[in-house]
């Protein structure tokens, strides 16, 4: 059976659980160490996937399809462990369930409470999800002291007594403000913090403090002192410039030999070479290059974080330094294209709704009218098949029915029904639930010989992740065709899933997720791709002058 290491947050929220849980993920799987992550989410909601990105950032979608925390995208960044739905679970979840039991008189007509039937739902989930890992790491979401986290927090409360200390530990992140005035750091909030924890009967067996410079001893031992947790297990996370930085500084203070210790597993020592290479390449680039991003929620960037760090694992591959200028598609339509200055590639995200996509759409004409390096991911693909139809076609009125439902020319339009990849009819129309009912995780591509696509793979099936509602409609494809709208990739059932300009240097487009399948270890060809395609474009920009 599994050991489980249960990571808490205090203090404030947004300290960093998931990346902390991750790099101590990594940490461990160099260790040679079968490590698999769990997110429990403490919202109602069953799950993100109909969250606005303004208030909950991006949705990570899994190979099986499940839309979840954006911390997945940090776990499988950073371990090599595929995430499923049984990784994240919510509170929305747990009760649904629940009730579902209820409903079916599964509790023989008892009196369903917090306490034991939904920790018991809490506690058999965690076990089910850890499988037949070695460790399992448990991010707990929220900030103790939240009413929603407490079922949560109760449960593995429940399984320390249960399972016993040398199968379950308990590591609590916390702030160490510092006084910038004063020059001091106060270690008060950290002691209040494990304090709320002693009350419902947890108590930490590590504290991560989340700190700007490395805590100085006198910090440490007063910490150890007011908390009951030992001198060593008190660990600096310092800020740091780079993310991929934070394996290493836990090596280095020794965290992961104090969690084998606690848990009783004899590993070798941490091999981080490949992360010593990542560090390498990121650290000194011979390159940089300027990408503009446009979307539709860009002025929180966590909504496009598996896109902006899949573009930080090509500047890894390719040695170069990858700038990223985000902006605002509805200020585009304000103040007109020259908002993206000089660029050396243009990338339009994925997105749902009606705002901003005209400005899209005439981000999309700039690149292909002057043969800048674009990609388009989702939207971004949709977009650029809108813009060509009208501006190139000529189809006057082309659009999409998610923002024209009386479109003259429905270029884009909702799918009704297709087979997924078990093979099961799917069916939908407008009214149907928003929740979970898109075209969502990984299917076959089928790639076309010859085109760009098939160069960057050299396979003639790929797989990657999905997440949208609308496709391209393939009633106008012979049109678009005629025109030199080339479709590079179908789906397995024929909907479109690439496409590519034949007269421009480098002009892709694609209905599928590609950063969510990209790390900093191995990156993702097509980014690097796309990144070169940014440096020759720099080049011959630099030379024509």
């Amino acid at each position: 059976m599994a050991k489980f290491v249960f990571v808490t947050g205090g203090v404030v929220s947004s300290l960093g659980k998931g990346i902390s849980s991750a790099s101590l993920g990594s940490v461990l799987e160099a260790r040679g160490i079968h490590v698999t992550l769990l997110k429990l989410d403490p919202y109602i909601n069953v799950d993100p996937g109909t969250m606005s990105p303004f208030q909950h950032g991006e949705v990570f979608v899994t190979e099986d399809g499940a839309e979840t925390d954006l911390d997945l995208g940090h776990y499988e960044r950073y371990v090599r462990v595929k995430m499923s739905k049984d990784n994240n679970f919510t509170t929305g979840q747990i009760y649904e369930r629940v009730i579902r039991k209820e409903r079916r008189g599964d509790y023989l007509g008892g009196t369903v409470q917090v306490i034991p039937h939904i920790t018991d739902e809490i506690k058999s989930s965690i076990i089910d999800a850890a499988g037949n890992s070695d460790i399992a790491l448990v991010e707990i979401g929220g900030t103790v002291g939240d009413i929603e986290s407490l079922p949560f927090l109760e449960a593995i409360r429940q399984m320390r007594v249960e399972l016993g200390k040398q199968s379950t530990l308990f590591l609590h992140l916390t702030l160490v403000p510092e006084i910038q005035v004063a020059g001091e750091i106060k270690t008060k909030p950290t002691q209040h913090s494990v304090k709320e924890m002693r009350s419902i009967g947890i108590q930490p067996d590590i504290l991560l403090c989340r700190v700007r410079l490395p805590l100085p001893e006198s910090a440490r031992k007063k910490i150890a002192l007011f908390t009951n947790v030992e001198e060593q297990a008190v660990i600096s996370g310092v800020d740091v410039d780079n993310i991929y930085r934070i394996p290493k500084l836990y090596v280095e203070q020794k965290l992961d030999t104090i969690v084998t210790d606690q848990l009783g597993i004899v590993a070798r020592e941490p091999d981080m070479s490949e992360w010593d290479q990542v560090l390498e390449c990121s650290l000194n680039p011979l390159h940089e290059i300027t990408i503009a991003m446009v979307g539709k929620y860009v002025s929180l960037t966590e909504s496009y974080k598996s896109l902006s760090e899949a573009l930080v694992h090509a500047g890894i591959q390719t040695r170069t330094k990858v700038n990223i200028d985000y902006i605002e598609s509805t200020e585009v339509e304000k103040h007109g294209i020259g908002l993206l200055g000089e660029v050396d590639a243009i990338l339009v995200p994925g997105g749902f709704g009606e705002r901003g996509i005209e400005g899209m759409i005439e981000v999309v004409r700039h690149a292909r009218e002057n043969r800048i390096p674009y990609l388009g991911i989702c939207l971004g693909m949709q977009v650029a098949t809108i813009e060509y139809a009208r501006n190139v076609v000529g189809l006057e009125g082309a659009h999409s029915t998610e923002f024209d439902k009386q479109a003259k020319h429905p270029v884009i339009a909702l799918i009704t029904e297709w087979v997924d990849d078990d093979g099961v009819l799917e069916l939908r129309d407008e009214y149907t639930d928003l929740g979970g009912t898109m075209r969502l995780g990984a299917q076959d591509i089928i790639l076309k010989e010859g085109t760009t696509y098939w160069k960057i793979y050299r396979s003639k099936v790929i797989r990657e992740r999905h997440r949208h509602r609308y496709e391209f409609n393939n009633n106008y494809m012979e049109t678009l065709q005629e025109h030199g709208f080339m479709f590079a990739g179908l789906s397995t059932n024929g909907l479109v899933e690439v496409i590519e300009l034949s007269d421009h240097p480098w002009f892709v487009a694609c209905q599928f997720h590609p950063e969510f399948t990209s790390s900093p270890r191995d990156g993702h060809l097509m980014f690097s791709a796309y990144v070169n395609a940014g440096l020759e474009y720099q080049r011959v920009r630099e030379a024509t002058r």
